[in-house]
């Protein structure tokens, strides 16, 4: 695999780690500014925010400046931005450190997967987007115990300075190895475009992360009805601008649009399982934090133990049959999680979490190569930006829409607590199914070229 792919897999931890890193580390870092918890809530947000809206820019910037400028330069400031985060005193410069960390991030990894895309052969792209994919995997499940153990054994500004070193030799490494794909002839920049589908993505997040902690009624619909009106103003002016931030060609091709759509579905499910499983631990089950942290760790272990084995099993049964076969598996052990309660043995978890990571670590692969494999080197940029802006959504959705599974299953079965969490499950597998039809719908040779390619 080649030098590349592992450094943007590692600036993709990167990002990841940083979404997830502060949850448990937020009592400390309140305590040190002199205000409560709930103080601090926007700067986890409004990271993932920022990262979702800033994709948008990213296919004209390699445009305008070049993917090594970009690349780098996007290093270069989520590190700088970092910095600012551990130095911060107050939640005010909290919160703007991070929304400048989310937009490096937002050109860091889209911008580094495109020049991997455009530099790999299909042969080996499956092999390629296994290693990118990972991080993604693993990053939500080191990060809230990593989180903790930082701030609690040194500082919670230690979160944010172990980005520096790490920065700085990616920035290196970046200047060395990435491919200089020139810039283009500059076109306009798509400022309407960029200001309607960033504030629909905007107003969708705030909304569902509105609902997901009981905000008002009103303010719910609102944001909704201002999301569903920005996307179709949005969707009306890519159609008639003549240099649009994004257009729709990408989406003439079955195995970009089936995985774009359905695809997102599946990864919205998939992300709120490491968010919903630890807080069934801890307040339906009793846990502590540690012994929570503990139980979830063979989720990890499924995740990371079936990687050498993926490549081989999609060109045994094809994507679609994989993605079939392994969306009714999630499906199953989604409904086995909404089962587990005080008197299910400790090995029968450990057994189920282990099929389950296996099974959502076959599907982001998956799902991750399956857009890419019928769209010529044209269409690439294009292509990449709308996976990006599909995939962070559909990250940053997956807990949300977790939350808002966790409180619909409170307010129809407040008591017991445990009894929540179930319905909630319940209600993350009926999204897979639909994910599943979805599926159903590509070719049954959809991207063999790419499944059955050999090494």
């Amino acid at each position: 695999m080649s030098k590349l792919a592992l450094l943007v897999a590692a600036t993709f931890f990167m990002e990841f780690l940083d979404a997830t890193i502060l949850n448990t580390a937020l009592p400390r870092m309140a305590e040190s500014m002199g205000v409560t918890p709930v103080d601090l809530d926007i700067g986890v947000s409004i990271y993932s925010l920022t990262l979702a809206i800033f994709i948008l820019p990213g296919a004209w910037l390699v445009e305008r400046f070049g993917a090594r400028v970009v690349f780098t330069g996007a290093i270069v400031l989520f590190t700088l931005s970092s910095i600012a985060c551990g130095l911060a005193n107050s939640p005010l410069a909290f919160d703007a450190a991070r929304a400048i960390q989310g937009v490096g991030g937002a050109f860091m990894v889209p911008v580094g997967r495109l020049v991997v895309l455009r530099t790999t052969p299909k042969t080996q792209l499956l092999q390629a987007i296994a290693v990118l994919t990972w991080p993604g995997l693993t990053a939500p499940l080191i990060g809230p115990s990593l989180g903790g153990y930082l701030a609690e054994s040194y500082s919670w500004r230690a979160i944010f300075f172990v980005n520096v070193p790490l920065g700085i030799v990616g920035a290196l490494l970046a200047l060395a190895w990435t491919p200089r794909l020139e810039p283009q002839p500059p076109k306009p920049f798509d400022a309407l475009g960029f200001a309607l589908g960033g504030g629909a993505l905007a107003a969708a997040l705030v909304g569902l992360d509105r609902f997901a902690n009981g905000g008002a009624a009103a303010t719910v619909v609102t944001l909704a009805l201002l999301a569903a009106t920005l996307s179709a103003l949005f969707v009306r002016h890519i159609g008639k601008s003549a240099h649009p931030i994004m257009n729709a060609r990408p989406f003439a091709y079955a195995t970009f649009r089936l995985a774009a759509t359905g695809g997102s579905v599946a990864r919205i499910v998939v992300s709120a399982v490491p968010f919903v499983l630890p807080l069934m631990f801890q307040l339906g089950l009793g846990y502590d934090g540690l012994r929570a942290g503990l139980t979830l760790t063979p989720l990890f272990v499924g995740n990371i133990g079936i990687k050498p084995f993926t490549s081989a099993i999609l060109r045994l049964g094809g994507f679609r049959r994989v993605l079939i076969v392994n969306g009714l598996l999630q499906t199953v052990t989604l409904l086995a999680c909404a089962c587990i309660g005080p008197a299910t043995p400790s090995w029968a978890i450990a057994a189920l979490l282990v099929v389950s990571g296996s099974s959502r670590s076959m599907h982001f692969t998956a799902l991750n190569t399956l857009p890419f494999a019928d769209i010529p080197p044209d269409d690439m940029s294009m292509a990449n930006l709308i996976f990006s802006v599909a995939f962070q959504g559909a990250m940053a959705f997956g807990v949300g829409v977790g939350a808002a599974a966790i409180q619909l299953g409170d307010l129809v079965a407040p008591n017991p607590p445990l009894a929540a969490f179930h319905l909630a499950f319940v209600a993350l597998a009926v999204l897979m199914l639909g994910a599943v039809a979805s599926h159903w719908r590509l070719a049954p040779d959809a991207a063999a070229h790419i499944s059955r390619a050999k090494r």
